[in-house]
C-alpha cells in the first residue's frame, strides 16, 4: 500500500513538474562578444507572444506549429525580425516592442530569435545566412496558408537584414504577404543589389521602409511602395557624431528606426510624411501640398500608414521625408514660413524664429542654407519647432547673414506668412515690419487678410 501511494506520488510530481516546464517562458538567445568571435551556427527560434501571454514567450516550431495552443490562425501575425548582432546581446527593444504590437491589437507576435547565425564578427556569413532564416519562415507560413491562415493578414516587421529576410519570404509567396516593414533596412551587401537579392515593392502586398542611417549600415536607395527618409535619412538628433562616443556612434542612427517606428504604435504624436524629391527641397517648403493624397492628406509615417496603401499603388514608389525630436515625443510641429521683402537690393541670410503663448516657448533656427530675400518675390522655408505652442501670442525674429565684419543690414518685410501644417489652424501673418540683423524683433502675430479660413 505504501509502495503504491509512493508511486502515484512520484507520478503526480512529474506531471506537475512537465506542466510547470510547458508554462516556462522562453527568451531571445543571449549570446556575447566570444561568440561573435568564433562565430556562430544558424539555429532559429521561434517564440509566440499572444495577449494571454503577453510577457512569457512561448517556442513555436516551424515544423510542427499548432502544437501549440495558443497560436490562433484566426488571428493576424506579426513576424518581429532582428539584423546583425555582432556582440550576441538580445536587442534592448525586443520587449517593450512586443508589448506595444500587442497594446495595439489581438494577434501572434512571433519574434523570429536568429542570435545564433546573426552573431558572428563576418558580416558576409550572416547576410549569407538571410536566405536561410527565411526558408525557415517560408516553411512556417506555408503550413499556416494549409491550414486557412489568409497571407494577406501576416505582417513581417525586419530591422536591417532582417528586412531583406522579409523580403525573401514574401518572395516566396509571390507578394501575397499582406505588410512588409523595412526598419532602416541593411545597406551593405545589398545596395546597388538587383530586387532578386534585396526587399522589393513586388514581396508584400504593401512594403514600406523607413531610413534613418543611408550614409552608413542603411540602404540608400528606395525600396517600397513608400519610403520614410526621417531628418534626411541619415544623420539623427542626438546621436553622437564622433567615434569618441564609443559604440554608441556606429548604431545609434541606424537603431533610430525601431524607436520611431515604435513610437507610431502609441499614435499620442503622429508623424506626418510629405512626398519630395529631396530633402533640400522639403527644407525649403516646396513639398507641403498634399492634394494628391486627398481626401485623408499625406501619410502619416509608422503602423497606421496602411490607410494610404491603395493611394500608393496608385502612385507607384513614393519617397517622403520629415524630421523629429532627438528624443520621444519625436513628432515636430511645422509651419510654412513665407516672407515678402521690400529692400531695394536683394539680401541673403538666416532667420530664427521663436513662438511663444505667454507661458512656453519653441525656437528653430532656420540654418540650412542661406536665403534669398528678393524685393516682391515671396521666399518660402519650412520651419519645425520640438513642441506646440498654442495659442501664439507672440513671434520673435532675428535676421542675420553671417558676415560679421560688415555693415549689419536691414530687412524690410511686406509681409510674413506662417502656416501651420497640422491640425488645420488658421495662417499668423505680419506685415510692414523692419528686422535689424542680428537684433530680436518681437510682434503680436494677427490672422492673415488673405487667409481662405
Amino acid at each position: 500500500m505504501v509502495c503504491r501511494t509512493l508511486f502515484w506520488g512520484l507520478v503526480f510530481v512529474t506531471l506537475m513538474f512537465d506542466a510547470h516546464r510547458a508554462q516556462e517562458c522562453e527568451e531571445m538567445t543571449d549570446l556575447d562578444l566570444k561568440h561573435s568571435l568564433t562565430g556562430t551556427s544558424l539555429s532559429v527560434r521561434l517564440l509566440l507572444y499572444t495577449r494571454v501571454n503577453a510577457s512569457c514567450g512561448q517556442l513555436l516550431s516551424h515544423r510542427e506549429p499548432f502544437s501549440n495552443p495558443r497560436f490562433n490562425l484566426s488571428l493576424p501575425s506579426t513576424f518581429l525580425i532582428h539584423g546583425y548582432r555582432p556582440t550576441g546581446s538580445p536587442p534592448v527593444w525586443l520587449t517593450e516592442f512586443v508589448k506595444l504590437l500587442l497594446q495595439s491589437r489581438g494577434m501572434n507576435v512571433i519574434v523570429v530569435d536568429w542570435n545564433r547565425g546573426a552573431t558572428n564578427i563576418n558580416y558576409w556569413k550572416v547576410v549569407d545566412n538571410t536566405r536561410k532564416v527565411a526558408a525557415n519562415l517560408t516553411d512556417l507560413i506555408q503550413k499556416m496558408e494549409e491550414k486557412g491562415a489568409d497571407l494577406g493578414s501576416i505582417h513581417m516587421i525586419g530591422v536591417s537584414l532582417g528586412a531583406h529576410i522579409s523580403g525573401f519570404t514574401g518572395a516566396s509567396f509571390e507578394g501575397r504577404i499582406g505588410r512588409i516593414t523595412a526598419l532602416d533596412p541593411a545597406g551593405p551587401e545589398f545596395n546597388g543589389r538587383s530586387a532578386v537579392d534585396r526587399l522589393d515593392p513586388t514581396d508584400a502586398q504593401f512594403v514600406e521602409a523607413l531610413h534613418t542611417d543611408m550614409d552608413a549600415l542603411g540602404y540608400r536607395d528606395v525600396l517600397g511602395h513608400i519610403d520614410y527618409y526621417a531628418n534626411g535619412g541619415a544623420d539623427q538628433p542626438g546621436c553622437p557624431r564622433t567615434i569618441f562616443s564609443g559604440s554608441q556612434y556606429f548604431k545609434c542612427d541606424h537603431q533610430r528606426s525601431v524607436f520611431l517606428y515604435m513610437s507610431s504604435l502609441t499614435d499620442s504624436c503622429p508623424i506626418t510624411a510629405y512626398p519630395c524629391d529631396s530633402y533640400t527641397l522639403f527644407q525649403d517648403g516646396e513639398c507641403m501640398d498634399c492634394g494628391r493624397f486627398a481626401p485623408d492628406g499625406c501619410p502619416v509615417f509608422g503602423y497606421e500608414a496602411v490607410r494610404w496603401k491603395d493611394r500608393l499603388l496608385q502612385l507607384g514608389q513614393t519617397r517622403t521625408y520629415f524630421q523629429t525630436n532627438k528624443e520621444s515625443p519625436f513628432c515636430k510641429f511645422g509651419y510654412k514660413v513665407d516672407i515678402v521683402t521690400w529692400n531695394q537690393k536683394t539680401h541673403w541670410g538666416y532667420l530664427t524664429i521663436k513662438l511663444s503663448n505667454g507661458q512656453k516657448e519653441a525656437q528653430v533656427e532656420l540654418n540650412h542654407k542661406s536665403l534669398m530675400f528678393e524685393r516682391f518675390v515671396e521666399s518660402s522655408v519650412l520651419a519645425q519647432f520640438d513642441r506646440d505652442v498654442q495659442p501664439v501670442k507672440e513671434v520673435t525674429l532675428r535676421f542675420c547673414t553671417g558676415k560679421g565684419l560688415r555693415p549689419r543690414k536691414k530687412l524690410r518685410l511686406l509681409r510674413i506668412r506662417l502656416t501651420p501644417l497640422q491640425n488645420h489652424r488658421r495662417p499668423l501673418c505680419r506685415y510692414d515690419l523692419l528686422l535689424e540683423e542680428n537684433k530680436d524683433t518681437t510682434f503680436r502675430p494677427i490672422p492673415c487678410e488673405d487667409s481662405n479660413f
